[in-house]
């Protein structure tokens, strides 16, 4: 029988510190766990948004979008440095399922945080509610498609 995976101390430190962050519906901490060159993929785009700043700015306004959040799950990379979380949430009148997957460094620093969202109509909603506030401020941190 194989052991679970276990989180390396730095991560676990920042993911105890994210989950803080969300039950509190408080941000402000987030830019300390933060790589400069963090990577946040969205499930509305094609290419990623880089910087620690995009990666705070989408952070932060989807946990205002975001109604009767919840996580499920967590699931650990065998190598200790990633983590996929399992949530629920409702935007309006649309209900959704997702995933975080977040990559961290060694240091316990976010380095890249990919979504994804189900079904459709959720994202749909999702996609519109976050366009509504952010459209004019996410182009200037769009990263090559490459990353």
């Amino acid at each position: 029988m194989a052991l679970s995976p276990r989180l390396q101390p730095a991560v676990a430190a920042s993911l105890a510190l994210w989950h803080d962050m969300v039950a509190q519906k408080d941000m402000a901490r987030l830019p300390s766990i933060l790589r400069d060159d963090a990577v946040f993929r969205s499930p509305m785009a094609h290419s990623p948004y880089a910087s620690a700043a995009a990666v705070n700015l989408i952070l932060t306004t989807v946990m205002q979008v975001f109604e009767a959040f919840a996580y499920h799950r967590t699931l650990v990379s065998d190598d200790g440095q990633s983590v996929v979380l399992e949530f629920s949430a409702r935007v309006g009148d649309k209900q959704l399922k997702g995933i975080d997957m977040i990559r961290f460094d060694e240091h316990g620093k976010i380095a890249d945080f990919e979504v994804m969202v189900r079904p459709m109509s959720g994202l749909q909603a999702l996609g519109a509610e976050m366009g509504a506030r952010l459209a004019a401020y996410l182009p200037a941190y769009k990263a090559s498609p490459s990353l």
